[in-house]
Parts: structure tokens; C-alpha cells; sequence
């Protein structure tokens, strides 16, 4: 089965998701505060400013929200560029006020934080880097020149020179740290929920190919009356017209037409409207639906049952779950092996296995503790042993996701450090899938499936 299409995704086009609303609504607000502390500090505390130039640098920001309430229309949502135009522009703004507001001495210029750090959480590295590096030559400026603030005795309100070199290295490392610590936590905010959606994506793509079986095959039954209807006035046409050669020809040809329908209805569907093979099969063929695909992928797949099973093979649930996952961790393990994937499947009256060994390179040490994160490298191999691949990381998470949906869980080895290896046991990585028995298996388990009888294609 094909890679996961990702060019769908949300988070491709996650930088167009910002309304320009969103902003023309939070600048509104800051202009606002701004109005507010300018009309206190100048009448209330009598702290004297020079309140024209002040008006001037709160009128151009508002100068630009209704420039923009009117040129764009409320839908707008803005790219890349814009966001980051708009951030440096505010950066810019606040500089100018706190300028003529005493600078560094100003407590308020920690609001300088803001548009670098929620910049940080939507723009790209690059577009983060430029608006921080701005931020810090503003802050820079701030703290080597201002217009001081002066009280109404006329003294002049500032800090001692070493405070403001530490609120100087403050207000700089909490740029940076701030910016660092919110994209970090955005990023995995958006690789998950990215992952998220091509797992969904995989899972309604198994469940429509598996409906569609189910539609194929309820067809096969529908039609194998008319068939067998079709094909019984055949026979008796050819029974009949034994003294006609060209018309018995045609009779023939309409028998082993209807013969070649029956058969390709047969190929076509695996299970009828009410086959219970639509719901559960045996653990074998489960694990052999998931192997299909990547048989004739130029690798030895071998799999078969543990001699520690106890009993009989059970039946269990064919839920897409089940059949991505496992399809998913064999297609990674042929990805990497050398020669050779060995699948082993086992049961007790508990539990139920399937463990996936393959005699490749193995995982590295390193990140067998983070295996299943979205949009990490999956192995470290060698130049060209997986020619044209160009996997984000995705198959192990959309794997682990699923299975342990239906209630599995995983574990990741190495062939050397896997519990119970022999000499046997393939040196390269291992992956076994353990569920408790009642969550899958379709007789015994916690969802058992309604019984019923199939109907056969009458011939």
C-alpha cells in the first residue's frame, strides 16, 4: 500500500490559518492599554511626557487597523509574509513608545515579548529569527538611549546603571528563551495533530477498501442465482441443439461466460453482505492480509506460528485497525531488511501476539525510547538500501496509533537485546504486537460478533 498522501495535511498550509481579524482585534486591544497607561501616567501620576509625539506613535498603529477593517475583507487570512510584516511593525511601534517614554526605565517594556514570542509559534525559523533579531537591537537602543521620564518635581525617573544592564540581559534571554520554548511546544502541538489526521486518513481508507470488499462480495452473492439460472438453460440449450453446431457453439460460449463471471465475483469479493469473514477471521489470514501487499517486494517474508501457542487458532476481529497496523509495521520491516522478515504469531488463553522480526540494521540505541514519534527518522541505514524512499517518520506512529486503538501494545527491540532471542532470532529489529485476548478475538472477546450463515454462490 502507498505512503500516506501528506500534501492534504492542515499544517501544510498552517501559516495560512491566521485571520487577519485576529490581529486588527489584538491590536485594538493594545492600543487601547497603550491610550490608557499614556492618559495615567501623564494626568494621573503627573509624570510629564511629551503626549503629542506619544499620540502620534498610538495613531499609526491605529492608522493601520483601519487601513486594514476596510481594504481586506473580514475572511482574509494572511501568509507568511504578512504575519511577520504586521510583527515587525508592532515590534517597531512599541520601540518608538517606549522611546519616548523613558526606555528600559519604563516597566512596560517587557511587552516588547510578545509579538517575537507568539510570532515564534506560527512563522518559520527563519521569519522567528529576523523578528527576534530586531526585537534585541530595539531593546539594545532602548537601554543605551530614551527620552528619560521626569516627575512633576522635575527629577528624573531612572534606575541605577547596574539594574538596567540586568533588565537589559533579562528582557534578551527572555526573548530568546521565550521564542525557543514556544515553537518547541507549537511544532509538537502541530506534528501531532498532523499525524493524527493522516492516521485518520489511513484508517478511512482501510475501512472504505474493507466496505467495499464487503459491497463486491454481496454482490456475488446477489447475483449467483441468475447465474446458475444463466448457466443451467445453457446446458440444457447444449443438450438440446446437438444437431445445430453454430448455435451450439453459442450456447457454449454463454456457459463458460457465465462460469468466468461466477469465478471473477469469487476473486472479487472475499466475504458476503452477511459473511462473518466481513467481521472476523483466523489470526493467520489477519496476519496474511497484512503481508499481501509486500510479497513481491524482492524480500523473503516468512511467517507461521510460535510453538509456545496453546490451542486452538483463534478467530479474531478484522478491524482496519488491525490490518493498517500490521501492514504498516511489515512494510517498514521489508523497508529495512536485508534479505529477510520473519512474522511469528502465538496465543495463550490471555493473550494474543504477533512479533515482526526483520535481519536488517536494526534500530539505533539512541532512539528506540522515542520510536513511534511523528516525523522522526525511523533507522539509520546505509546509502541506498532504501532506494526512492522519502517517509517522514509516519508508518511506526500511524501503526502504533491503530494498534494500540485496538488495544495493543508495542514494543521495539533490537534482535541482541529483544526478551527470549536465541540464536535464531534475527540480529536486526523487532517489533511485537500483544493484545489481551478479550479485545480481539471475535468468539471469546469483549465485542463478540453476531453468528450467522453464509450463503454460497450457487454453481
Amino acid at each position: 500500500m502507498s505512503e500516506t498522501d501528506l500534501s492534504v495535511l492542515p499544517g501544510r498550509r498552517r501559516r495560512d490559518w491566521i485571520r487577519l481579524r485576529t490581529l486588527i482585534l489584538l491590536r485594538w486591544i493594545a492600543i487601547t492599554g497603550q491610550l490608557a497607561a499614556v492618559a495615567i501616567t501623564q494626568w494621573g501620576l503627573g509624570i510629564r511626557l511629551d503626549l503629542g509625539l506619544c499620540l502620534t506613535a498610538i495613531g499609526a498603529a491605529v492608522i493601520v487597523n483601519l487601513v486594514a477593517t476596510v481594504v481586506f475583507p473580514e475572511t482574509k487570512r494572511l501568509t507568511e509574509r504578512e504575519t511577520a510584516a504586521l510583527a515587525l511593525f508592532d515590534i517597531l511601534q512599541l520601540g518608538v513608545l517606549f522611546y519616548l517614554t523613558g526606555g528600559l526605565h519604563n516597566p512596560f517594556a517587557l511587552l516588547l515579548l510578545g509579538p517575537v514570542t507568539v510570532s515564534a509559534s506560527v512563522l518559520t525559523l527563519r521569519a522567528t529569527f529576523l523578528l527576534g533579531t530586531v526585537a534585541v537591537a530595539v531593546v539594545t537602543l532602548l537601554a543605551l538611549t530614551a527620552r528619560p521620564l521626569r516627575a512633576p518635581d522635575g527629577e528624573v525617573l531612572r534606575m541605577p546603571e547596574l539594574l538596567l544592564a540586568g533588565t537589559w540581559v533579562a528582557l534578551v534571554i527572555a526573548l530568546v528563551f521565550l521564542s525557543i520554548y514556544s515553537r518547541r511546544v507549537s511544532s509538537e502541538m502541530h506534528a501531532m495533530s498532523d499525524a493524527l489526521a493522516a492516521t485518520q486518513m489511513a484508517l478511512a481508507r482501510e475501512q472504505k477498501l474493507t466496505d467495499l470488499g464487503g459491497v463486491v462480495a454481496a454482490a456475488a452473492h446477489e447475483l449467483g442465482t441468475p447465474l446458475a439460472t444463466i448457466k443451467l438453460t445453457s446446458a440444457e440449450l447444449l443438450e438440446e441443439l446437438d444437431d445445430r453446431p453454430e448455435l451450439r457453439e453459442d450456447a457454449a460460449l454463454i456457459r463458460n461466460e457465465a462460469d468466468r463471471c461466477r469465478d471473477i465475483l469469487r476473486s472479487m469479493g472475499r466475504a458476503g453482505k452477511d459473511d462473518l469473514q466481513v467481521k472476523q477471521a483466523p489470526l493467520e489470514e489477519v496476519v496474511r492480509e497484512a503481508v499481501e501487499p509486500h510479497e513481491d517486494r524482492g524480500k523473503d517474508i516468512l511467517h507461521g506460528t510460535s510453538p509456545t501457542a496453546q490451542g486452538p487458532q483463534p478467530a479474531v476481529l478484522r478491524r482496519p485497525e488491525i490490518i493498517h497496523g500490521l501492514r504498516n509495521l511489515v512494510q517498514n520491516a521489508v523497508d529495512f531488511a536485508a534479505s529477510a522478515v520473519r512474522i511469528e504469531s502465538g496465543w495463550t488463553e490471555t493473550r494474543i501476539w504477533i512479533r515482526i522480526a526483520d535481519d536488517g540494521p536494526g534500530f539505533p540505541p539512541a532512539v528506540l525510547a522515542r520510536i513511534g514519534e511523528p516525523f522522526m527518522r525511523r533507522r539509520r541505514t546505509e546509502r541506498g538500501t532504501r532506494p526512492g524512499y522519502e517517509g517522514m517518520g509516519l508508518g511506526l506512529f500511524i501503526a502504533k496509533t491503530l494498534l494500540e486503538r485496538s488495544g495493543a501494545e508495542l514494543t521495539f527491540a533490537n534482535g541482541g537485546d529483544a526478551a527470549g532471542g536465541d540464536a535464531q532470532t534475527p540480529r536486526g529489529a523487532i517489533v511485537e504486537v500483544v493484545w489481551p485476548r478479550g479485545k480481539i478475538d471475535a468468539v471469546r472477546g469483549e465485542t463478540p460478533v453476531p453468528r450467522g450463515q453464509n450463503r454460497p454462490i450457487r454453481a
